[in-house]
């Protein structure tokens, strides 16, 4: 069983007043979303945020899914695809991007945690904006 979460963030003005979104499927079915506000941000830095909320989400609910707390259907979750309409975000995070921005750098070293914690096969990928629509969706209730 494969997760799909599909991440955003968005500042209006850079930097801005900013937010994130994200949702998550399971065989195509809803499993989880979520949108809030982060303050003043840049782009980057709300992409890179809305990313590592759905981290610790997923890490969080696979911490309860062990102490049997939680109805999710996690245990069958095999691996996790990560789709954002961040070209940058993605390839810095998949290696293919030198990161020079120390504040990226502090991000990326964060998500190395949570993917350690997680231990299961994480993939990022890119996907235009047309493909992100939920989440853009999100990003946009709260600012933009």
């Amino acid at each position: 069983m494969i997760l799909k979460v599909f991440t955003d963030g968005g500042s209006k003005g850079n930097p801005g007043p900013s937010s994130i979104g994200g949702v998550g499927y399971i065989d195509g079915k809803k499993v989880f979303d979520f949108k809030k506000s982060i303050g003043i941000a840049t782009n980057n830095d709300a992409e890179y945020q809305a990313l590592i909320e759905a981290l610790e989400k997923i890490r969080s609910t696979n911490i309860e899914i062990r102490n049997n707390s939680q109805n999710l259907n996690f245990k069958n979750v095999k691996q996790i695809q990560f789709f954002s309409d961040s070209r940058l975000m993605v390839n810095q995070v998949k290696g293919l991007f030198k990161v020079k921005n120390g504040r990226i750098k502090e991000y990326i070293l964060i998500i190395r945690g949570l993917e350690q914690e997680i231990n299961l096969p994480i993939t990022y990928q890119y996907v235009p904006r047309e493909e992100n629509v939920e989440a853009d969706k999100l990003v946009n209730q709260i600012y933009l």
